[in-house]
């Protein structure tokens, strides 16, 4: 059974066609790209909402592009059940359409920051992270200017409590830590998802983690997960 991705593509994403080729050629999967005009996801099995920087971010990040046609349809697809990922310039997509709490605002440091960070697994059980071990410490690179993760405490607390916290920023070692913490995100967080464990948002960037000729390959783990579920599905 090949799973059909569909990668979002708004004026100014930058990193659907990383996501698009991590689908295609190193999974071997079909995929196609989705304008953002469009009024229909069309048939697809997964979402990807990929990073960049929608309509330059001049408003706010992700603020327009919550307002696309095909966000429509994409919220419709994840009430519906449908996987969603969204990564970067996605996941404040997703928290702007309210499919995840929160918001991500301006690093704490004020810096566009580029970087191999580490990410320690919270939750190994959803579809996005079943094949990886519980606390499991992955290197995944981040590009973000503003992915200062915030929420109220009762939402954080609720985050956690229900484990959908995915993943946090850490040390080698596991440590969560303020040093660990790229741009001052609450308790910590790198990634979450909704009620339903249908939808992750993260800010770092699997799919530049999923080959061996980038240096690095664990995304490929996070995409292995996917496939798992979906194909099990």
């Amino acid at each position: 059974m090949s799973v059909r991705f569909g990668v979002i593509v708004f004026p100014g994403s930058n990193c659907d066609h990383d996501a698009y080729h991590v689908a295609k050629h190193v999974f071997g999967q079909e995929a196609r790209f989705i304008w953002h005009k469009e009024a229909s996801l069309g048939d697809v099995d997964f979402v990807i909402v990929p990073g960049g920087f929608s309509y330059g971010d001049y408003l706010r990040s992700g603020a327009i592009a919550r307002f696309s046609p095909i966000m429509k349809d994409v919220v419709r697809f994840a009430n519906d059940g449908g996987p969603v990922m969204g990564i970067c310039n996605g996941f404040q997509i997703l928290c702007e359409s309210g499919l995840l709490p929160g918001a991500l605002m301006r690093n704490e440091s004020l810096r566009f920051i580029c970087k191999d960070v580490q990410l320690r697994t919270e939750n190994n059980t959803s579809l996005f992270t079943n094949q990886l071990a519980q606390g499991e410490v992955l290197t995944i690179p981040v590009a973000h200017g503003d992915g200062n993760y915030i929420a109220s405490e009762e939402i954080l607390d609720r985050l956690e409590g229900e484990g959908r916290v995915a993943f946090k920023y850490c040390d080698a070692t596991g440590a969560v830590t303020p040093e660990s913490n790229p741009n001052g995100a609450s308790r910590g967080i790198a990634g979450i998802l909704n009620e339903q464990g249908n939808v992750l948002g993260m800010m770092p960037h699997p799919e530049r983690a999923s080959e061996a000729i980038l240096g690095r390959t664990d995304g490929i783990k996070m995409f292995e997960s996917i496939l798992a579920s979906l194909v099990r599905a």
